[in-house]
């Protein structure tokens, strides 16, 4: 009996230790890129082709941040970005929600069609709606408009979010929606005062999600907005980028720049998006 036992515990730590092993060579293959980056982003350029894979900056050079958040027009950038970002995120989070409520709670003859297109948004990727959109937003005056953009990012947030938000109220009893109805609550009032609270979890999921999407998105960007004053914080790393030679360590202070507020974001609600992903799995 007690060889068995010792030959449980044996099998146990090591299945434990090899559990702990890929673990932490996966959390290494995340983090090495970005203390590889923030690392040469204090050095000199020249310094990028040494033999060394990764080395401390011996003598930080600050001044490539300095160069950066100037040369690198990022205030501008920011700007221009968060116009963007935050009423992506409130229009995507809101109707969104609205829909997931549509689509679950209530009864009407488009439903099927509705979550045939939340289904079929999933699958369909940026770089097939370019021309189309393109095509269809100069007809309507909206290239080179942060408005263009706006409708981009809203229209590809929508089927993830539903999603999550659908997850969540499908756990939610109808008799409490019921109970207000009796009550003369309207719609408006239910959803405000209580199923918005009851999924406060997938409010977090989908708007730090939506603006973790949109905070450096490039390809759509790149193909609606033509003016340089219009331009978003993606811009700002290429500007260092010339025909013949680039300057890598600025380029780098730029990257960390650019990084450092979804990382910030989403480390504060890393929680909740966690709870919100999972309720909507399991509920959904």
């Amino acid at each position: 009996m007690n060889t068995r036992n010792d030959s449980y515990r044996a099998r146990k730590t090591l299945y434990t230790s090899l559990l702990w092993i890929i673990l932490g060579g996966l959390v290494i293959a995340q983090l090495f890129p970005l203390l590889w980056v923030a690392s040469y982003s204090l050095q000199k350029s020249g310094d990028l082709f040494g033999p060394e894979l990764f080395k401390f900056p011996t003598a930080p050079q600050w001044q490539n941040y300095l160069r950066a958040w100037k040369d690198g027009k990022i205030p501008v950038y920011l700007f221009n970005t968060l116009k963007i970002v935050i009423p992506s995120v409130t229009g995507a989070t809101l109707l969104s929600f609205g829909l997931a409520y549509a689509c679950t709670r209530m009864e009407w003859k488009l439903k099927p069609l509705a979550w045939f297109f939340v289904t079929i948004g999933l699958t369909i990727p940026i770089h097939t709606t370019l021309l189309p959109n393109f095509i269809w937003y100069r007809f309507f005056g909206l290239i080179d408009t942060h408005l263009g953009l706006i409708i981009s990012y809203v229209a590809f947030s929508l089927s993830f979010n539903t999603i999550v938000f659908s997850g969540l109220l499908a756990g939610i009893p109808k008799s409490m929606e019921e109970s207000a109805f009796m009550d003369g609550a309207g719609y408006g009032r239910i959803l405000s005062q209580i199923i918005a609270p009851m999924t406060a979890t997938g409010f977090a999921t989908v708007g730090v999600q939506t603006f973790l999407n949109h905070w450096n998105e490039f390809i759509m960007a790149n193909t609606y907005l033509a003016s340089e004053i219009k331009r978003t914080l993606p811009f700002s790393i290429i500007r260092f980028q010339g025909e013949y030679s680039a300057d890598y360590a600025v380029q780098f202070a730029c990257m960390t720049l650019v990084a450092l507020p979804p990382l910030v974001l989403y480390f504060i609600f890393n929680r909740w998006i966690l709870a919100g992903v999972t309720a909507g799995a399991v509920k959904g």
